[in-house]
């Protein structure tokens, strides 16, 4: 799966799903790092990844066709949890379940949305 991970997902997330087969796109200590949400968006949609991202802003786009949105929220984030719950979304969605899905990792709730069941919540 192609999987873009926003610059504040942890890079030993983005060698981990490397390691599991993943093609990951950082844009950490690129001329893209630090690009404004319109444009990280425009490119996730052209390259055709899954976003990963702690950055709630990308719930709007959770409408739009996509290629899955994942964001990490907790209380009180470190690598280590963000990197964690990361990877459990990963683990438990199907890489042909991911197009159309918004995924939102909380400290001990995740929140799923459907965009091809619109509005469906839970799961």
């Amino acid at each position: 799966m192609n999987i873009y991970v926003d610059e504040n997902i942890p890079f030993m997330t983005v060698q981990a799903l490397r390691k599991m087969g993943h093609t990951v796109f950082d844009n950490r200590g690129t001329p893209k790092e630090g690009i404004s949400d319109d444009k990280l968006w425009k490119i996730v949609q052209r390259q055709k990844c899954l976003l990963a991202t702690t950055d709630k802003g990308f719930t709007n786009c959770r409408n739009e066709q996509h290629y899955g949105i994942l964001i990490v929220r907790l209380r009180q984030p470190n690598r280590r949890k963000i990197h964690d719950r990361v990877m459990q979304a990963i683990n438990q969605f199907a890489v042909d379940e991911w197009p159309g899905l918004l995924v939102i990792m909380r400290d001990n709730v995740k929140s799923v949305w459907s965009g091809r069941s619109r509005g469906k919540n839970g799961r």
